[in-house]
């Protein structure tokens, strides 16, 4: 099942064509993107056997995340291998971090430009459906909604600035969490453990892997996330990236004004999200 948020009204989206959960569940359902979460499991029962007529057609630039408010946005830093060596550094456990959530927008979205070094990061990013604490990696992916693509885009100055790094700050400038165009639900993969993803700056492919690269699978990071803090419906988790980020290119290389940034992930879209300048 693929879901959509389609100018803040839930939609499944089926051959190219929106149907509306709240009209098609005559309203046992609301509209709201991020309440579907709290009643998961209900809706994909009912979804598996609603009758759903004719689609709508849509544009595609009205999309916006489909997770759009979640209570926790956990990111996850060094997670592939060849990534860990580009970087220079040595990694046991996962490296957790977060992104605000006011720094999340739509799969089409003008990103307004910082100052500094804005660094670009494609991601496969996991939603919760399900709540759950000390949750075995052998249960993880019963607590998952879905997958989304996702940019986990950096300001690398402020990421390093100060005695302390400040990765938080460093990723979460306004736009800076771009995620969809949807929600596809784990069912749909023909393993949701090994799935293609790249991202291109203006039409030149920089990053490439696959998620089986990752050094902490998707179960692995839902069992440590979880030993310590209660994971919730809607919570979103950025999952890692690959090597080929722009710090580590020879010589460093960055976004600019009216770059276009192009996010593919297999099995759920691409991202086109474009640069632009901070308005004044």
């Amino acid at each position: 099942m693929r879901i959509a948020n389609l100018a803040n009204r839930l939609v499944m989206v089926v051959d190219g064509l929106a149907h509306d959960v709240e009209k098609l569940s005559a309203g046992r359902f609301s509209p709201s993107v991020p309440a579907i979460y709290g009643r998961w499991q209900e809706f994909i029962e009912w979804a598996s056997h609603a009758e759903l007529g004719e689609g709508d057609p849509f544009d595609e630039a009205l999309l916006l995340s489909p997770a759009p408010e979640p209570r926790q946005l956990f990111a996850i830093g060094l997670n592939y291998g060849e990534h860990v060596e580009e970087a220079g550094l040595v990694v046991d456990d996962p490296v957790v971090f977060t992104k605000f959530v006011s720094s999340i927008t739509g799969p089409y979205a003008d990103v307004p430009r910082p100052g500094g070094d804005v660094d670009w990061e494609v991601e496969l990013v996991v939603v919760i459906g399900r709540s759950g604490q000390r949750i075995p990696a052998s249960q993880a992916w019963e607590h998952v909604a879905g997958l989304t693509a996702g940019q986990d885009l950096s300001e690398r100055k402020t990421q390093v600035a100060g005695a302390a790094p400040q990765f938080s700050l460093g990723k979460s400038y306004p736009g800076f969490a771009p995620m969809g165009p949807v929600l596809v639900t784990p069912d749909e993969f023909s393993d949701p453990d090994d799935i293609w993803l790249e991202c291109s700056v203006n039409d030149e492919l920089v990053q490439r892997s696959r998620t089986s690269a990752m050094l902490s699978p998707i179960s692995e990071i839902i069992a440590f996330l979880s030993k310590i803090t209660p994971l919730l419906p809607g919570d979103v988790i950025f999952t890692g990236t690959p090597s080929g980020v722009g710090m580590s290119q020879a010589p460093p290389r960055f976004l600019e004004v009216g770059d276009r940034l192009t996010t593919r992930i297999e099995g759920i879209g691409e991202l086109r999200n474009h640069l632009v300048a901070v308005p004044a």
